[in-house]
């Protein structure tokens, strides 16, 4: 830990990633990016990767009822549950793969390249608007019902997000989108793939940097996952309400603006 920053500098980076991790605007993109301004350093990039848990919990917390139920459904051996049980493992697995065989390139290079960061921060930010203004016609609604076929596309889709700046919430959505679902059904079901992807990646990245994390930067971890915690359960709470009312545009120009201030950041610096 910085003694000159304490806990101050990952209090807002865990509060940042509660708000954006489930926003299509790119949760790592706004941490690295804020981190970089704020002088936040920590061993192995671990920070970054492990306080998305928080966020994972508090998915948990607000679907805990709906998530009882569909174990004791599965267990039952009631069709729709082992089918979505199906869907979500198969949209999990593409981004699982890819994440464990280019772990280290991903963590070396991409987190490590402002630039680009940026760069995909407008591009997706663009691309969001577009589809948002598509007069697309859904096919699918009930996150229940989705298609195997589909769920495994989302799941190419889940995978493009490896690149920081991208967004997994977003190209999930974008991708459902484009493949037939409504909006508001597109951002639930990025709630559950979110479950095993994240929480397979804090259990890979802990292993990976188990032997670099320190006191402080473990202390750091706990502050930024409590605030991710906290925020995330805020945001899941409102934004499917928020996404079928107003639709994806205003995260689109979040993004560009957010990607161009981090242009200008990484030009003067």
């Amino acid at each position: 830990m910085n003694p000159d920053q304490g806990i101050f500098v990952p209090l807002i980076l865990g509060i940042v990633e509660g708000l954006t991790e489930f926003l299509p605007v790119s949760s790592t993109a706004h941490i690295l990016l804020l981190g970089e301004w704020l002088g936040f350093t920590n061993p192995g990039r671990t920070f970054e990767v492990l306080i998305q848990l928080g966020a994972i919990l508090a998915i948990i917390t607000i679907y805990f009822a709906k998530l009882l139920q569909l174990v004791r459904d599965f267990f039952k051996g009631e069709k729709y549950a082992l089918r979505f049980a199906a869907g979500v493992l198969l949209a999990s697995v593409p981004a699982a793969l890819a994440g464990v065989l280019l772990h280290g390139y991903i963590k070396s290079v991409l987190y490590n390249a402002p630039l680009i960061i940026c760069i995909m921060l407008i591009t997706g930010g663009i691309i969001l608007i577009v589809v948002d203004r598509l007069k697309l016609e859904p096919k699918y609604d009930d996150i229940y019902e989705y298609p195997l076929k589909l769920c495994f596309g989302i799941g190419i889709f889940q995978m493009l997000a490896l690149v920081p700046g991208v967004s997994r919430s977003g190209a999930t959505i974008v991708g459902s989108m484009l493949m037939g679902t409504d909006k508001r059904s597109a951002a639930e079901f990025t709630f559950f793939i979110a479950l095993p992807i994240m929480t397979g990646a804090f259990a890979y990245d802990l292993y990976k940097n188990i032997d670099v994390i320190t006191f402080d930067a473990g202390l750091n971890i706990a502050v930024g996952f409590a605030a991710a915690f906290i925020v995330g359960a805020i945001v899941v709470r409102y934004l499917l309400d928020f996404v079928s009312k107003f639709g994806f545009s205003v995260f689109g120009w979040w993004r560009i603006i957010a990607g161009i201030l981090g242009l200008i950041f990484v030009v003067q610096f």
